[in-house]
């Protein structure tokens, strides 16, 4: 955690004389490319530098700091910005170096400090950090649940405190045992009047006599272990980083490197400098919806999510229509704030929700009860499957599926679940030819610790079990550095999949990552130094754990021991980290905003009848948006490979399960190379500078 190399806020790097000196320390170095890793202030510094750089290299030829031959041979300065701020208020990017950490953080001290709220029925106020941004308070709402949530951002109305007094009281009423109520420490009124913790506290305990604690969280967000995810930015940034040093030019502007998406891009540094500012200035002018609009689409997107989901609204109609929502596969964390978001979106949408227990099998048998709004309140944090999960699929079960959707006047369904959730689905569109029942409009969305289901980049679970791995991994190099000179061998779940040993293999700095999906034999087993190594599952047939194993074990004698660790279903369990519980969310409200129009859609006179190819839909992020895919027409991204070559025709039901193009394998060099083997990096598909959106992206206004 924190920086090795360290780091401070240098008042004196605001002066000119201190630039001077600054500019005198890397012309004496012959350094003229600089990264710049920090938050706005310290990127606006670097380009105030860069800006001055031929000024001040005449000055100091002038004084006599440095000579005219040093001067020519630093004639410009290159500077790459990456943001490092734990409040990811920086405009331009999804997310910023530390943030995922921070609400890991938060999110270790929220799930602990529901436990006593509900064993006492107490109301607790969490103020978290975020002056001038409330992202932290924002997502940490969102992935716990919370009551309410005070962001800078979007001041309460005049009568919040009536608002928040009623709607503290609704959830008491409605069984729950506690409250919780998060507030970003720059948290203001309508007027700019702060709003504390204390305040807050003040008025629950004098209008509704609650018990009342508050807890501010403070530096403690700040410090810790990195998450898995910060580990793969942060490596993923810095290849980017002096890529596009490389690449620059005395005209190149300055830039910074970020992530949208699941892409890693380049945008002009004055420009998110600037629109980071404009934000601020909205805020301080009072223009709270510009200021949103200026934190961009993410932003947008999980502030409409978190206001949906926070308190029950009855729709004034029904809508006539029935969903139902069942879990596929083996268990994956975030797979209960998937359902937890998609009844909730449902019921506000005015449907009947239902749940079906025990997966496909469970739809078969009956196993389908109606499901309300308090009934999945507080599962946003809990891990495995609630309404039960199997890996049956459905073929041998059609005609019981076709009665009880009949039967139970199921209008869609939504399928959470992993490769058995695809195939299943794929099934029952096959099926459909047969079963008229079937003819009902259906959403996949991706949940598996495997992250191998076609057509996603990401599956929910996947980041709970890279994290699981990652933090068992450095308890285990704690013990090799304790012992020296020993190898360990660890295995990775995924089946054929290489994707969790690839990136707990770059997050925890592992020697090697032995993976199905790239070819190795006995001479890339020979370690090039002391090696640690991942290996997946399934790799290899015949290399297997015990084998390599055993090939150290007898290689190693008088030089290093050896031990292996298969880390098993620990990798399926576990509270949900914070990317899973926001993902699960917000797959889940994108889910049941498409299937309400698509059952729409396909209404004719009273009678639901989906039988066109986009009537049975995957739900993926591919590259930097979520998009529906028809799984009756699979594009070739949502092909999959079914033998060893990985040429051969595609199948629809293959042996291996692993999707065709698989976005990771392009990180595999970046492992080998900081494992210091002599390899060439892909930079064939490098980021293009792009421009700040300034624009305001709604979110999915059907919802």
């Amino acid at each position: 955690g924190g920086t090795v190399i360290g780091s401070a806020r240098c008042q004196d790097f605001r002066t000119r004389e201190g630039r001077l000196k600054a500019a005198r320390n890397l012309v004496k170095r012959g350094i003229t490319n600089l990264c710049v890793i920090g938050g706005d202030g310290s990127l606006t510094g670097a380009d105030t530098f860069r800006a001055e750089w031929s000024s001040l290299l005449a000055e100091l030829v002038k004084v006599g700091g440095i000579t005219a031959e040093e001067a020519k041979k630093s004639s410009f300065l290159n500077i790459v910005g990456m943001v490092g701020s734990i409040d990811n208020d920086f405009c331009g990017t999804d997310m910023t170096i530390g943030t995922d950490s921070a609400l890991h953080r938060i999110m270790e001290i929220v799930d602990a400090i529901t436990t006593t709220a509900q064993s006492h029925q107490r109301t607790f106020v969490l103020e978290v950090m975020g002056r001038h941004c409330g992202y932290l308070a924002l997502i940490t709402a969102l992935a716990c649940g919370a009551d309410w949530v005070f962001i800078p951002e979007s001041p309460p109305e005049d009568d919040w405190e009536d608002h928040l007094c009623r709607r503290l009281t609704e959830t008491r009423l409605g069984g729950s045992r506690l409250n919780i109520i998060i507030v970003a420490e720059g948290a203001v009124d309508k007027h700019g009047k702060a709003i504390t913790s204390d305040d807050i506290k003040t008025l629950v305990v004098k209008r509704l006599g609650y018990d009342t604690r508050v807890t501010i969280l403070g530096h403690v967000q700040r410090g810790g272990t990195p998450s898995a995810f910060d580990r793969i930015l942060g490596s993923r940034m810095g290849v980017e980083a002096v890529m596009a040093l490389l690449e620059g030019t005395p005209e190149t502007p300055a830039c910074v490197v970020s992530l949208s998406g699941n892409q890693a891009v380049r945008l002009p540094l004055m420009e998110c400098v600037q629109v980071t500012k404009d934000v601020t200035t909205a805020m301080n002018e009072g223009r709270f919806d510009d200021a949103l609009k200026l934190r961009g689409r993410s932003f947008q997107n999980n502030w409409n999510v978190y206001k949906l989901l926070a308190h029950i609204r009855p729709p004034s109609t029904k809508s006539g229509y029935t969903l139902a929502v069942l879990n596929v596969g083996a268990p994956a964390a975030g797979m209960n704030a998937a359902v937890r978001s998609t009844v909730r979106i449902g019921l506000i949408h005015g449907h009947r929700m239902l749940a079906v227990h025990d997966g496909f099998e469970g739809l078969a048998y009956g196993k389908v009860e109606e499901i309300s709004w308090e009934r999945v309140g507080g599962w946003t944090g809990l891990g495995g499957s609630k309404l039960g999960t199997k890996r049956t699929l459905p073929k041998k079960y059609f005609e019981e599926i076709s009665t009880n959707i009949s039967n139970f006047g199921i209008h869609g369904l939504i399928i959470i679940g992993g490769f058995e959730a695809f195939t299943g689905s794929l099934e029952l569109i096959e099926g459909r030819a047969k079963y008229e029942e079937l003819c009902i409009p259906l959403c996949v969305i991706p949940a598996t610790v495997s992250n191998n289901v076609p057509g996603s980049d990401f599956s929910i679970g996947a980041d709970t079990a890279l994290n699981t791995i990652t933090t068992t991994c450095d308890r285990i190099k704690q013990s090799a550095a304790g012992t020296k000179r020993r190898v360990f061998i660890i295995e990775t779940m995924g089946g054929f999949c290489g994707y969790l040993a690839t990136m707990a293999g770059l997050a925890g700095g592992a020697d090697a990552a032995y993976i199905y999906e790239e070819h190795f034999n006995i001479h890339d087993l020979q370690p090039t130094s002391l090696p640690w190594l991942r290996r997946n599952e399934r790799c290899n047939e015949n290399y297997t754990t015990d084998f390599i194993y055993n090939l150290y074990s007898e290689e190693g004698k008088g030089i290093f021991d050896c031990r292996k660790n298969v880390l098993g279903h620990m990798q399926q369990g576990g509270t949900p980290t914070p990317f899973d519980r926001n993902f699960g969310t917000k797959m889940g409200a994108k889910a049941v905003a498409w299937i309400t129009g698509k059952i729409k859609e396909c209404s004719r006179h009273g009678r639901i009848f989906a039988n066109t190819a986009d009537s049975a839909c995957l739900l993926g992020m591919r590259k930097r948006s979520l998009v529906f895919q028809p799984l009756g027409m699979p594009p070739r991204a949502m092909a999959f490979v079914s033998t060893r070559d990985h040429h051969a025709t595609l199948s629809l039901f293959p042996r291996h399960r692993i999707p065709k193009e698989q976005w990771w394998l392009k990180l595999r060099p970046i492992l080998k190379i900081l494992a210091k083997y002599h390899i060439e990096l892909d930079t064939s598909e490098k980021a293009h500078l792009e421009h700040v959106m300034r624009k305001s992206m709604s979110f999915e206004s059907n919802i």
